[in-house]
């Protein structure tokens, strides 16, 4: 049996070309939204799960690098949450356990709740403050016709949240009149 060879440079160009639709396709309203929900908040903590979760950490990288009270939920120096403060957790497909039940908690506890999705229509999405939607495909539609990427599972809807947080970073570095040296001078010398 022969076995056809995939043109990788093929591939690299339907992924370049497919993060660039999913930024097109309403991102930067997307982006102003969030700067909105994050430039006023006393603390943030941050949560995803999988590789979402990774691109979660990147955002609170960012956040913290921009000198704001940010916090990844489920490290053992993240702080309580309350009024004041926002969640902002990642749920492409529109519902996780863990998510589900931490919109929960910090809802009780009087923060505001913030979810980025592909799923505006998910459980998730539907009990949050605020929705981000990134239009891009996740595991919830990446199957039979449904499939639109020729990244698998969720990785369209992941790239686009690394590009789409280092976009929001640099709106709220202007917004709230930093330079990229400020930002700097806060990475971690401990490498």
């Amino acid at each position: 049996m022969t076995e056809t060879k995939t043109d990788a440079n093929a591939l690299f160009d339907g992924a370049i070309d497919e993060i660039r639709g999913v930024l097109e396709n309403g991102g930067a309203a997307e982006a102003e939204k969030l700067c909105d929900e994050l430039v006023h908040t006393k603390r943030i903590a941050t949560y995803g799960v999988g590789r979402e979760g990774l691109m979660m950490r990147a955002l609170c990288m960012r956040l913290m690098h921009l000198g704001l009270d940010a916090h990844v939920v489920g490290d053992m120096t993240t702080p309580p949450l309350g009024p004041g403060d926002t969640l902002v957790a990642s749920a492409g497909p529109g519902t996780f356990s863990t998510v589900d039940a931490l919109l929960g908690v910090a809802k009780s506890a009087g923060a505001r709740t913030v979810v980025i999705t592909a799923q505006p229509d998910g459980p998730a999405p539907k009990s949050a403050d605020a929705v981000i939607h990134i239009k891009a495909q996740t595991m919830a539609d990446d199957r039979g016709g449904k499939k639109k990427s020729v990244l698998p599972m969720g990785s369209l809807y992941e790239v686009a949240q690394l590009v789409f947080f280092d976009i929001v970073s640099i709106l709220l570095r202007e917004r709230t009149g930093q330079t990229m040296d400020e930002m700097r001078e806060r990475h971690t010398n401990l490498e």
